[in-house]
């Protein structure tokens, strides 16, 4: 065997084994909590040893970040939300309505990654403070996420022009977010189609003229 197969065979475990302790640590989070999990209960989850997620990750908080931060990008790809395709696409389309359409269906399948592991974050800054240092406080990336589409939105027709920047990036913020994901779709049992359809015709209504909205 080559050295190239070699490395490229040892590049592929390690990266099965990182998948293997991601999908353990999510699961011992959202059952039990991030408190009342520890890395050797992950470890036996993954079949791995406990060392093995010291070396990869370091600690349970840096892996609590990666999970949250693979979680929202839906790969370990080192690409940002602004970047990814769906995002990219959505801002691209030719209408305001067309990109509402596109953008709420790449959100709620992020939302649909994200949900489950926003009350773990939630509870392991309220037990941990040094959780939330892991990330920055200055500037919330969702926002700056849901900002650049509105910008973008700004500039289509079927926009509504009295509509500005900043109140159609809170709009997005808002009913885009997690939170109002969580509320419809666990708490009141809604699926995920009639959770996008509403999201869809509600920032339709507030952001888009009247046909631009049907």
């Amino acid at each position: 065997m080559s050295d190239v197969k070699r490395t490229n065979k040892r590049a592929q475990k390690a990266k099965e084994t990182r998948g293997r302790i991601l999908a353990a640590a999510l699961e011992l989070f959202v059952q039990d909590g991030y408190g009342a999990t520890n890395l050797q209960d992950v470890a036996e989850k993954a079949g791995v040893a406990v060392q093995t997620i010291y070396f990869v990750f370091g600690n349970k908080r840096a892996l609590l970040k990666e999970l949250v931060d693979v979680t929202i990008a839906g790969d370990d790809e080192p690409v940002a939300t602004m970047d990814r395709p769906w995002y990219v696409a959505a801002l691209a389309a030719g209408t305001a309505q067309d990109m509402l359409r596109a953008y709420v269906a790449g959100t709620t399948s992020v939302l649909e990654r994200v949900a489950p592991i926003g009350r773990v974050l939630e509870a392991a800054v309220a037990s941990d403070p040094e959780v939330a240092a892991l990330w920055p406080h200055d500037v919330d990336p969702r926002y700056v996420v849901q900002q650049g589409a509105a910008r973008a939105l700004a500039g289509k027709p079927g926009a509504r022009a009295e509509m500005s920047v900043e109140e159609a990036a809170d709009l997005l913020y808002g009913l885009l977010s997690p939170e109002l994901y969580l509320l419809f779709v666990r708490e009141r049992g809604w699926t995920r189609e009639r959770w996008e359809q509403w999201a869809g015709e509600t920032l339709r209504a507030q952001l888009c003229t009247m046909g631009g909205s049907r």
